[in-house]
Formats: C-alpha cells, sequence, structure tokens
C-alpha cells in the first residue's frame, strides 16, 4: 500500500525505493564505521587548511592561492572538504556570545584560527571533513540505482546497487578527503545525461534545457576534480550523443560545446575568479593521461573485489552467449568501462577505476536482469544472490575491528 507521504509530485517512495533506501544505509553505516577507527592526518590538516582558506579569506603568502600553493588539480574537493569546517567555525564564533568565557570554543573573532589548533576543542572535525565525500558516495550510489533500473527493471538496480554498497573501493573512497568519488559521481551522471540530452533531442526544445544544465554541473563537477577526465567524458559524450541524435546530430556539437565553456566558468568560480590561480590549471601537467594493466589487475586479484570479479566474469560470458543482451543498454557501459579500466593519470595521482567502476556495475546488472529472463531465470537470481553475498562477507571482512 502506498503511504500518503510516498508520493511527492512525481517522486515515489514505494517498495522498490524502500529497498534501495535500506541498501543505502547499509553504505552508511560502513561509512560512518570506518570514520570512527580513522584518527586525523597530515592529508586531513592540508584539505582542512586550505579549503578553508578558500572559502574565508586568499593565503597570507603573495602569489599562491592558498598555503597549500596553487592548486592546479582537484579544487573542488578542497572546497567540498573545507565548506562544513567553515560553516561549523562561523555558527561557534556565532554561539560563543552566549557562551560562559571558560566555555567558549572560539577565544577571538580577529585572529585567523587553524582548524587544526581547534582539533581538540571540536571533536568532530574529522567527521565534518568526511560528510562531503560520503554524500558524494551515496548521491553514486542513488544515481546508480536510479540508471539501472530504468534500464533494466528493479532486479537490475538491486543487482547494481547490493553490489556497489559492498564494494571497499567506494567506501575507502567516501570517508577520506580525495576529488577521486566526485569525478566518479559527476562522469557517470555526466555520461548518462549526454544519452538524455540526445533522447531529448527528439522532443521539444523546453525539454531539453533541464538536461543541458545537469550535464553543465556535471560537467564542472569533473572538471574540477579531475581535468584529465574532462577531454574523456566529452568526448564518449559526443560519440554515444551522435549515436543516437539522428535527425538531430548538427546539434550535438553546439550543446557540448555550450556545456563545456559553462563548465569552466564555474571551475573559474572554484579559484575565486583569480586569473592567476587559474592559470596554473593550464601550466601544469594535471591533464596528461596513459594507459596500463596494472590498476585492473590489482582490482580483479584483490580478494577483497572478489564478488565483482565473479559477476564480471559470468556477465562476460552472458554478454557474448546470449544474443539478447547486445544492445546499447549493455554496450555502453561496457565500452565505457573497457576505456576507464586502463585509464591512468600520468599528470597527477589519480584513480579512473574508481570512475569505471559504476559503469561495470552497470554493465553487470544489464547482463544479469536479462538472464532473469530467461526459462533459467530463477537459477540466475539465486547465482546472483550467492554473489552479492560473497562479496558482502568479503567486503565486511575488511572493515576495522570486526575481527
Amino acid at each position: 500500500m502506498t503511504l500518503r507521504f510516498a508520493t511527492l509530485r512525481r517522486f515515489r517512495f514505494n517498495l522498490p525505493q524502500r529497498i534501495a533506501a535500506g541498501l543505502l544505509l547499509l553504505f552508511l553505516a560502513q561509512a560512518f564505521w570506518l570514520t570512527a577507527h580513522q584518527d586525523l592526518t597530515e592529508r586531513d590538516y592540508q584539505y582542512a587548511r586550505c579549503g578553508r582558506e578558500m572559502w574565508e579569506r586568499p593565503s597570507p603568502l603573495a602569489g599562491y592561492f592558498t598555503s597549500c600553493g596553487n592548486i592546479h588539480d582537484g579544487v573542488l574537493a578542497y572546497r567540498v572538504a573545507g565548506l562544513p569546517l567553515t560553516l561549523n567555525l562561523a555558527y561557534e564564533r556565532l554561539a560563543d556570545n552566549f557562551r560562559k568565557p571558560e566555555d567558549k570554543v572560539v577565544q577571538t573573532l580577529d585572529a585567523p584560527t587553524s582548524t587544526w589548533e581547534l582539533r581538540h576543542q571540536m571533536t568532530h572535525v574529522l567527521l565534518l571533513l568526511r560528510l562531503p565525500f560520503i554524500a558524494s558516495g551515496v548521491g553514486l550510489g542513488g544515481a546508480l540505482w536510479w540508471v539501472t533500473r530504468r534500464l533494466f527493471g528493479n532486479l537490475g538496480g538491486y543487482t547494481a546497487l547490493a553490489l556497489y554498497v559492498f564494494s571497499p573501493e567506494v567506501l575507502r573512497a567516501s570517508v577520506a578527503p580525495n576529488p577521486e568519488i566526485l569525478t566518479a559521481l559527476g562522469f557517470f551522471g555526466g555520461l548518462y545525461t549526454c544519452i538524455g540530452v540526445a533522447h531529448a533531442m527528439q522532443g521539444p526544445r523546453r525539454k531539453w534545457r533541464p538536461r543541458i544544465v545537469l550535464l553543465t554541473v556535471c560537467f564542472a563537477v569533473v572538471a574540477a576534480s579531475h581535468i584529465a577526465a574532462l577531454p574523456v567524458l566529452v568526448l564518449l559524450g559526443l560519440f554515444f550523443m551522435l549515436w543516437i541524435a539522428e535527425g538531430r546530430r548538427s546539434q550535438v556539437m553546439p550543446v557540448l560545446l555550450e556545456s563545456t565553456i559553462a563548465a569552466f566558468i564555474l571551475l573559474f568560480a572554484c579559484y575565486g575568479f583569480s586569473p592567476d590561480a587559474f592559470s596554473y590549471l593550464f601550466r601544469s601537467d594535471a591533464a596528461q593521461i596513459g594507459f596500463s594493466f596494472g590498476p585492473a589487475w590489482h582490482f580483479f586479484w584483490n580478494i577483497s573485489n572478489a564478488g565483482i570479479t565473479v559477476a564480471t566474469g559470468a556477465a562476460l560470458l552472458l554478454y557474448f552467449a546470449l544474443r539478447k543482451t547486445l544492445y546499447f543498454g549493455n554496450t555502453t557501459p561496457f565500452l565505457v568501462t573497457l576505456l576507464l579500466i586502463f585509464v591512468i593519470t600520468a599528470g597527477v595521482p589519480g584513480n579512473p577505476l574508481l570512475w569505471a567502476l559504476p559503469f561495470l556495475l552497470t554493465f553487470i546488472a544489464g547482463v544479469f536482469a536479462d538472464s532473469y529472463e530467461t526459462v533459467r531465470g530463477r537459477v540466475a537470481i539465486a547465482a546472483c544472490g550467492a554473489i552479492v553475498v560473497l562479496q558482502a562477507v568479503f567486503c565486511v571482512l575488511t572493515l576495522p575491528g570486526l575481527l
């Protein structure tokens, strides 16, 4: 039965949405468990200090954007890490006006206060630093479920989300300040928004605008997280949009160009509209990429990814064995995964395999969903359930403090 509060315009919180929410709560529980077993590190200090400087004041060092220097990549990660701390410090300063002098957290409003110096008074600094990244992990899981459910039905959505929730790679990226989970979210959302724009081009122009705005935001997130990922995303988006937009192919390039230019304007805003700081993005090697089999080899031979490895092997066999699996919905994530798992960022540290993981899970979900509809569908569902349990067991065993 649908509850009264279950419908908000076009959004329905019925059984499929509740199951997905339950899986995402499992993801949150693991993320908070990992966070509770972490300590503040020098890397946390760097993100806290420089992220706050971007919001509160420029670097006191002449010629530098922050005291971390001129950040040539991943500026969005610093911004989102520093924002909760800046907001929290503003709240503490306001609350100090109503506290006794001996209970004040921030003793003075004039002198600049380091988050590192406040780490004993503000015991939740570690959690605040990680909240935006945990939220990005949850958002990526929600986007993955939404896409796979629309493409492959409820069972396909559950398959992808269940493997995602118990992915150690995603969990590690979600509980530390870093640009990888932000890039993965922007890349996955950007590519499927490109496909959505191409489909919308078959209809009236008024339906284009919301998707183009979303596409611009996704491009901006990718550019501000890992600039090397943006040209890869744009080229893949161009390829798939030209594939879909029959009769409207002349409109594809202008749409991508407009979104890319608008994304760079938003990226410029992330640098505080500072031309000098922004110019370091183009004077560095941050956009260099290369190719290597190493990351994929390490991922698939890691015992903590055993369930995903087995699911990938089974999906590949079914994809080439069953004719009904060879269609656009399965081929798109397969091609993207095939490219991204071998990409490495040569100019800066990065983890493109994490960007590929949502597409890999989409491919697995699509192929498995097709197998559920065969004469041996119950066997396929049981096999998939066993694979999810396998992945969940190995993932949970990696959590600290359980053994």
